[in-house]
């Protein structure tokens, strides 16, 4: 039998003080720093190897390069990496309208797979957008597209603003 074992190694940072510096700044400032490289990216995005590319008022873009590692069973990037990264651009997009020391925890998330995602798709970008900004509750949406804009996954969320 070949050995057809592959190996991936990752490591992040203590996300202690960057969540405790999210505090003192409003959403889209953090957001902004991360991207500047003044706070290292959270875990998730290190282990699933995606990363913010822009920030502007109620709305973000974050990119990822499917690779074999994201497959599942049946040799397609399985659908949580799509779900994660799109809860991950409707929560940003949400977290760029609030004020400092206030966040967010989503309520519903819905996704919907268009077409299967291949480590030969090519580079990814999600964008997510805020459709209604509330007090209580900021509704957003998102897709998952090509370099060519076909689109892969969507979504839809309601997001639940937490004040102290």
């Amino acid at each position: 039998m070949t050995d057809t074992s592959r190996t991936r190694t990752f490591d992040w940072d203590d996300p202690a003080p960057p969540l405790a510096a999210s505090q003192t700044l409003d959403g889209l400032t953090y957001l902004r720093a991360l991207i500047g490289g003044e706070f290292p990216a959270p875990p998730i995005a290190r282990l699933l190897d995606f990363r913010i590319v822009s920030a502007d008022p109620g709305e973000v873009v974050f990119e990822c390069e499917p690779a074999e590692y994201h497959y599942n069973v049946l040799g397609m990037v399985h659908g949580g990496v799509a779900c994660t990264l799109l809860d991950t651009v409707v929560g940003c997009a949400a977290h760029t309208t609030l004020e400092a020391g206030v966040g967010y925890t989503s309520i519903d998330l819905t996704v919907s797979y268009l077409r299967p995602i291949l480590s030969s798709t090519g580079l990814l970008r999600a964008r997510g957008r805020v459709v209604k900004q509330g007090s209580r509750v900021i509704f957003a949406e998102g897709v998952v597209e090509d370099a060519a804009g076909t689109a892969f996954a969507t979504a839809t969320s309601s997001l639940l603003v937490l004040r102290r």
